[in-house]
């Protein structure tokens, strides 16, 4: 009669761990624009994406480094919606504070404007060590849809600390984000630089000071 008193206080308690551990709502984390406006308007059309990201943090829930080799999947803080969709998001919507443009959109979203540049972002790391770094690797390329020129570079970016908490690691991954969206933003303002001087400029063959038509 005991043994069957102690195994049902057994079951209950375990049934009202499960039920409070169900009751706990996951927080959910997204990523935020960082960039101010430049002040300036234009028109450039840009399209951010596809942007890819490494697998292990390819997922709805945190990841930290807890040790080498070791990852730690955060039932309880979550992504608001996935990565790929939100790193294109934030570095869109950077892109159109610092061009001051407002027809820069995320692949395959379009706008009424056809992109004049075409942005592709891979993510190669992505890391939060609770206390002592959050790292961001990644390459980028820029390309002009009128004539293929196009602009690449790479970013490696730490922040040491990055605190334990997850909102910590959130806005140190965002801020890194505005500074890869800053690189960004220059190799497209050099390429259109770029354009609006071989329009003006003199067509092959002809003598200088002569004027030709713009294209």
């Amino acid at each position: 009669m005991i043994k069957a008193i102690a195994m049902s206080a057994i079951c209950c308690a375990v049934a009202a761990l499960i039920g409070a551990c169900a009751s706990v709502a996951p927080q959910l984390y997204a990523l935020s624009p960082v960039a101010a406006s430049s002040g300036e308007a234009s028109d450039l059309a840009v399209t951010v994406g596809p942007v890819s990201v490494p697998e292990a943090v390819d997922r709805p829930q945190l990841v930290s480094i807890m040790a080498p080799h070791k990852l730690r999947i955060d039932e309880f803080n979550r992504w608001a919606s996935p990565l790929k969709n939100d790193i294109p998001r934030v570095v869109a919507e950077n892109l159109a504070a610092l061009l001051g443009s407002p027809y820069v959109s995320v692949f395959p979203q379009s706008v009424a404007v056809a992109p004049s540049y075409r942005v592709v972002i891979d993510v190669a790391r992505f890391d939060y060590a609770p206390g002592v770094e959050v790292r961001l690797g990644a390459l980028w390329s820029v390309r002009s849809t009128a004539d293929g020129k196009s602009r690449s570079g790479a970013a490696t970016l730490v922040e040491p600390g990055g605190g334990v908490a997850p909102a910590a690691m959130v806005a140190a991954h965002s801020r890194m984000l505005g500074r890869l969206s800053g690189d960004i933003a220059a190799a497209i303002r050099s390429l259109a630089a770029d354009a609006r001087k071989g329009a003006t400029g003199p067509a092959k063959g002809s003598p200088v000071g002569i004027s030709t038509p713009l294209p």
